[in-house]
C-alpha cells in the first residue's frame, strides 16, 4: 500500500469561494485564475511548490492543497498556505474579486448562481448533475477542509478507521462555520454538513450515515462499500463515469489508491491558521486513540454507526453543547460519567493530547474553546435576524481575516 506509515505525514485540502469584492456575489472565474497562473493555458491544476491549486465541481470554488503528503504540520506549512492565499487575492483584484472563507456563502441562491466547471473532468461533473442535480447547497455551496491521514497496511488501516469513526461526531464542535443559509441565521451551527449529508439521498448508499460502517480491512471495505456503491450507481451511470473510489461520499473515505483515509466533515475556517490548528487537534487525538490512550481496539471497534451518526447530527446543530449519552461512545473516550457534553470532552482530550498538538496551534485551539466555533462567533456578530448590510459587513470582515491570516473575534 502506502510508503507513508501511520501519522508520518498529512495531506490538507482547503476550499475557498471566489466572490465579488464589493457585493460578495459568487464569481465563477476560477478558470481564469488557474489559466493566468499557468501561462494562459486553461487547466485544472497548477503546481506551485509546497501548495498546489485546483478546480472543484463549481466554477467559483478554488482548492489549495499540499503538494503530496506533508511530513510536518508546522509554521512553514502555514506560511505556504498564507502566501498562496495572498497571491490569489492579488490576482483576483484585477477582476474586482476576492477569496471568501467559511463553509457556505451566506447569500448564495444555488438555483440561480450555480455554474459547473466546464473544462477537464466535466463529464464527471455532468454525470453528478444529471443524477443528483447539482444546483443546490449540498453541491454548489459548501467548502470544506479535507484531511488525509496515511496508512501503510491493513493493520494500520483498521486502527486508523476505528479512531476516525469515533472522532467524526466531535469535529463540528470545533469546526462548524456555516450558521447562515440564504441570508437567514438558521437552527444549525453546521448547515453545510446537513446539506452534505442529504445531497445524494437519491442513492442513499453513496453517503451512508456519513459516519462510516465498522469495517477494518480492505477486502471487507471493497466488498461491502465499493461494490455496493458501484452496483447502486450502475443503472444511473451506464457508461461507468462515476465508477471510482471518489464516488464514496461518507464523512471519511478510504482512498486505497493513495493509501490514506480522507476526512470530509470539517467546515473551512476563517484562515489557514485556524484550519491547521483543527487539523493538529484531529491528528493528535487520532494518534492517541490508535495508541489506545482512552480505550482498547475491541471497545473502539464495537461502537455501532447509529449512535455515532446521531451524535454527529446533534453536534452539527448544537456544537459543543451537544450531549453524549450513549454508553458505548462514553466508554470509548474513557468517560466514566453517564453523560458529557462534546465541549467538555474536547477540553479533556486536548489537554491530554497537548504534547502531540504542538505550540503553534495551542493558542488558536484555546481561543476556539473560549469563544466558540466560528459559527458561534458569526452568530454573535450577526444577531438572530441580520439585514443584508450586516451580513455583508461581517462577511467582509471574514474575507479580511483570510487575507491577513487572522482569527475572527466576537
Amino acid at each position: 500500500m502506502s510508503r507513508w506509515k501511520l501519522f508520518s505525514a498529512i495531506g490538507i485540502e482547503i476550499e475557498y469561494m471566489v466572490v465579488d469584492r464589493d457585493s460578495l456575489a459568487v464569481r465563477p472565474i476560477v478558470d481564469r485564475v488557474l489559466a493566468s497562473a499557468a501561462g494562459g493555458v486553461i487547466t485544472s491544476d497548477v503546481e506551485r511548490g509546497a501548495i498546489d491549486w485546483s478546480n472543484e465541481l463549481v466554477a467559483h470554488v478554488i482548492e489549495l492543497k499540499t503538494a503530496g503528503p506533508a511530513p510536518a504540520l508546522d509554521e512553514s506549512l502555514l506560511a505556504a498556505f498564507d502566501r498562496e492565499v495572498r497571491v490569489i487575492d492579488s490576482m483576483l483584484a484585477s477582476h474586482g474579486a476576492r477569496l471568501l472563507p467559511g463553509a457556505m456563502h451566506p447569500l448564495m441562491d444555488p438555483l440561480r448562481e450555480t455554474v459547473l466547471w466546464p473544462h477537464d473532468y466535466s463529464p464527471v461533473y455532468q454525470a453528478y448533475d444529471r443524477i443528483f442535480g447539482c444546483q443546490g447547497h449540498g453541491w454548489s455551496n459548501l467548502q470544506s477542509l479535507h484531511l488525509n491521514f496515511p496508512f501503510a497496511d491493513d493493520e494500520e488501516f483498521g486502527r486508523l478507521h476505528a479512531a476516525i469513526r469515533l472522532l467524526l461526531p466531535l469535529l463540528p464542535a470545533l469546526a462548524a462555520s456555516s450558521p447562515v443559509v440564504e441570508g437567514r441565521v438558521g437552527d444549525l451551527l453546521d448547515h453545510r454538513l446537513e446539506f452534505y449529508r442529504t445531497n445524494s439521498r437519491r442513492i442513499p448508499s453513496i453517503a451512508g450515515e456519513i459516519v462510516p460502517e465498522p469495517i477494518f480491512d480492505r477486502a471487507t471495505y471493497e466488498r461491502e462499500i465499493f461494490e455496493r456503491l458501484y452496483r447502486d450507481i450502475a443503472p444511473h451511470d451506464p457508461e461507468g463515469v462515476l465508477r471510482d473510489q471518489f464516488l464514496n461520499a461518507r464523512g471519511a473515505i478510504a482512498r486505497f489508491d493513495r493509501g490514506a483515509i480522507e476526512i470530509r466533515v470539517i467546515d473551512v475556517q476563517e484562515c489557514p491558521r485556524a484550519d491547521l490548528a483543527i487539523a493538529a487537534a484531529a491528528r493528535a487525538v487520532l494518534l492517541l486513540t490508535t495508541r489506545e490512550r482512552w480505550s482498547d481496539q475491541a471497545i473502539q471497534r464495537g461502537v455501532a454507526t447509529a449512535p455515532l451518526a446521531a451524535l454527529l447530527r446533534a453536534a452539527a446543530k448544537d456544537g459543543a453543547a451537544a450531549v453524549i449519552e450513549d454508553p458505548s461512545i462514553l466508554q470509548a473516550w474513557g468517560v466514566s460519567s453517564s453523560s458529557a457534553s462534546v465541549g467538555e470532552l474536547w477540553r479533556r482530550l486536548l489537554e491530554e493530547a497537548r504534547s502531540e498538538i504542538g505550540s503553534p496551534w495551542e493558542g488558536v485551539l484555546d481561543q476556539i474553546l473560549r469563544q466558540g466555533s466560528l459559527a458561534e462567533r458569526l452568530r454573535r456578530l450577526l444577531g438572530p435576524t441580520p439585514d443584508r448590510a450586516t451580513l455583508l459587513d461581517v462577511y467582509h470582515r471574514l474575507a479580511d481575516c483570510l487575507h491577513h491570516g487572522e482569527l475572527l473575534r466576537a
